[in-house]
């Protein structure tokens, strides 16, 4: 007889399932009423959170000295494979709570619930209200399958099912054929980074004889120094080879450079979908990656080089173009590129608590941000995206969305006591103790830092210059900017000059908790150097590997401690 909370598991991923299965079919070949769509859609999230918020309960009871413990949910053995060894390594259906997934679940879930609430108000006008849904709590359902999945084609299950309903939402409006392609390009350019992943898990399944993440870190430390399979031998370690492969997967769905290039035009999609999507949740999906595989990439100091230098060029280059970005939306798109490269840096640099702490602060102030443009162009009934040029003046007429976004705009500047001040700490502390890790480059965690601290006083600048054009001075019409759509989907029928107003409860609440979050969460993470606190990584140290001091090398890595 198994326990309860290993039951919820299943269930914190079925009841999104459940839901878009019943607006998928009821809503859109029955027109179910707009009310019991939303009831559904909702409902179903709001299970899933609460499902989580027990699982995560019981997992704080576990939670030893180790930080190892975990809730396990073993559902059934999918299908074997056997390795070219003649072992048969067994691919199971079993989700899987620890530390990190805990935390990712509870994030994803809470903050998804939230977005939901927001749509409802956001889409109400929408004639597909129930495909929205649908493809809503489908990804929902996708997204937690690739969190809670104890092995890496489950993993791979949900990393796919979150690109498709990625190419599903970019392309909502499918009717207009810039967004119509705007989804291709997003599904075509991961596909890329896809196959990748699927290389570096083959890689692994040779060299350990198992899919199984918690088996695979077990062996990190022994993996082999050269690469061979039954036809092919190179000169390359295991580790390395297998996380470059893995990383190009990553710089796909998480939109690092050279692949970065599908994510500004995702903002086709309605703004609940970037909140959600390419803001709190789908992007990230690279950086939880190498974090739940962490001993292996830590093996590899050439990986760890090539990651640290990708995410470092991509949050400089992105905040570079942010600065002259001139449309809402895209500012918030290309910050959301040079945010994520902030997590790759701290990844490269060894310092993956850090990486995934940014994940979790940036989920709350980037959502807000998204979701407070949303309410923006709501507002003032603008096209696909709102002109800067168009706007200035709106705390006049929206002062709840004013100071939830000025509060996130604060949170993701890094100013003192905000979130985003304590997760960028923890990076570029990361980067100056990264020591002689890099023995090709011992200077390549300085380098980090100065291209880091750059990229973060240029957030700083272009986020507060689009806050300052958005709600300062005197409003400039509220013209929009577009392909014949507004951000509903509807013509702009005249509208664009009408004065602004502020967005209903079920928009500005989510805008609230989300604003109090940004500013909040960071003392989950404070300075370990300053001798404050650090809830953050002592949660995180049996799960989430580190780097060794310079005395040591790599091989110590392996343990799943932070060094």
């Amino acid at each position: 007889m198994e326990n309860f909370n290993e039951l919820t598991l299943a269930w914190i991923v079925l009841f999104p399932l459940l839901g878009a299965v019943l607006n998928g079919i009821g809503g859109c070949f029955f027109k179910a009423d707009k009310k019991i769509v939303a009831a559904i859609a909702v409902g179903a999230v709001a299970l899933s959170f609460v499902c989580a918020l027990y699982a995560f309960s019981q997992l704080l009871g576990l939670h030893g000295e180790d930080g190892k413990g975990a809730l396990t949910r073993h559902l059934y053995e999918w299908f074997s494979v056997e390795v070219y060894t003649g072992r048969i390594a067994p691919i199971n259906v079993r989700f899987t709570m620890d530390a990190l997934s805990g935390l990712m679940t509870v994030m994803v879930t809470g903050i998804g619930l939230l977005i939901h609430v927001y749509s409802l108000g956001y889409m109400s006008e929408e004639p597909s209200f129930a495909r929205f849904f649908a493809y809503l709590n489908l990804f929902m359902a996708s997204m937690l399958v690739l969190i809670l999945a104890s092995n890496l084609p489950l993993m791979f299950v949900g990393w796919e099912g979150v690109g498709l309903c990625s190419y599903l939402l970019i392309g909502f409006w499918f009717e207009n054929p810039d967004y119509a392609a705007a989804g291709k390009k997003a599904f075509i350019v991961n596909r890329i980074g896809d196959f990748g992943v699927l290389i570096g898990m083959f890689i692994l399944l040779g060299a350990t004889g198992s899919f199984e993440f918690s088996e695979i870190n077990r062996q990190a430390a022994t993996l082999p120094d050269t690469f061979h399979s039954g036809l092919l031998t190179l000169p390359i370690g295991v580790a390395t080879l297998a996380s470059l492969f893995l990383f190009l997967g990553c710089t796909g769905k998480s939109a690092q450079i050279p692949l970065y290039i599908w994510l500004p035009d995702a903002m086709a999609g309605p703004t609940p979908v970037s909140a959600l999507i390419h803001a709190a949740t789908m992007v990230t999906s690279g950086v939880y990656l190498c974090c739940r595989l962490s001993p292996v990439f830590a093996e590899s100091p050439t990986a760890m080089g090539v990651i640290a230098v990708v995410g470092t060029t991509t949050a400089l280059v992105a905040a570079s173009i942010a600065l002259v970005q001139n449309q809402l939306k895209k500012v918030l798109a290309y910050s959301t590129v040079s945010q994520l490269g902030f997590m790759f840096a701290a990844v490269g640099v060894g310092a993956f608590q850090a990486g995934i702490f940014h994940v979790f602060t940036h989920a709350f102030f980037k959502a807000c941000l998204f979701l407070g443009a949303g309410s923006v162009m709501h507002a003032v009934h603008a096209h696909g995206d709102a002109d800067l040029g168009a706007l200035g003046g709106m705390k006049k007429w929206m002062p709840s969305t004013n100071i939830t976004f000025l509060a996130s705009c604060a949170a993701i500047a890094g100013l003192p006591l905000t979130s985003g001040f304590f997760s960028k700490d923890m990076i570029l502390h990361g980067a100056l103790t990264v020591n002689g890790y890099f023995s090709f480059a011992p200077w390549l965690g300085y380098a980090v830092f100065g291209a880091l601290a750059l990229a973060a006083f240029g957030t700083a600048f272009y986020m507060f210059r689009l806050y300052f054009l958005t709600f300062t001075g005197e409003f400039r019409g509220g013209a929009g900017h577009g392909h014949g759509h507004d951000d509903h989907g509807h013509d702009d029928h005249g509208h664009g000059h009408a004065e602004p107003h502020e967005s209903e409860p079920a928009m500005t609440v989510p805008l609230m908790v989300l604003a109090v979050g940004a500013l909040l969460v960071g003392f989950l993470g404070m300075p370990a150097w300053a001798h404050l606190p650090d809830f953050w990584s002592e949660w995180l140290h049996g799960v989430v590997a580190g780097i060794p001091d310079a005395e040591h090398h790599h091989h110590d890595a392996g343990s799943g401690l932070i060094a």
